[in-house]
């Protein structure tokens, strides 16, 4: 990321912390309330793509961590420089007992099958999602499957103890 645009976040929005760990790549953390006004400010700089948004379960710290992958589509003239290359990550918490955010729709319209997809396997409830209906899942959970105190060994024994057993040899006759 350049100087010039970390130099705009950070005066533009209180309580950021940007980290460079890799050359094209800069780490956004902000507070819940800023994470929206982050995201479109970056895209009316160019970084109109949403690649990804992805949540990571802080069990210990009773957060979930949204993580919104941000590029830069190529553009026709020389002038942009390396932000082509760019990834952003911007980052926020929000509690893990109520898992409640907005939605990101209005600003990028692609993050309608994410926030389904972290909706359902997370527990995620994004406000002003126009239908927060299942993905991936066949049925619903008491705790969200990619939660990490969802016990995968209680939900095996559940499911498959449940099964009926086949026996072949009435089955060959």
């Amino acid at each position: 990321m350049s100087p010039t645009l970390e130099e705009k976040i950070v005066s533009l929005f209180e309580g950021v912390r940007i980290d460079s760990p890799k050359r094209h790549r800069a780490v956004i953390s902000c507070r819940r309330d800023t994470l929206l006004s982050v995201l479109s400010f970056l895209k009316n700089e160019g970084f109109d793509h949403l690649a990804l948004i992805s949540c990571v379960d802080w069990i210990e710290e009773k957060h979930l961590e949204l993580v919104y992958v941000l590029a830069a589509y190529m553009k026709d003239d020389e002038s942009h420089g390396d932000r082509e290359k760019t990834n952003i990550l911007v980052k926020t918490r929000i509690s893990r007992d109520d898992p409640v955010f907005l939605t990101s729709i209005p600003i990028f319209a692609n993050a309608e099958p994410y926030e389904r997809e972290i909706h359902e396997l997370f527990g995620v409830r994004f406000e002003g999602h126009p239908r927060l209906t299942p993905l991936f899942l066949e049925r619903a959970y008491d705790i969200p499957p990619f939660r990490k105190d969802f016990d995968t060994r209680n939900y095996v024994k559940d499911l498959f103890d449940n099964v009926p057993f086949v026996d072949k040899e009435a089955d060959s006759t």
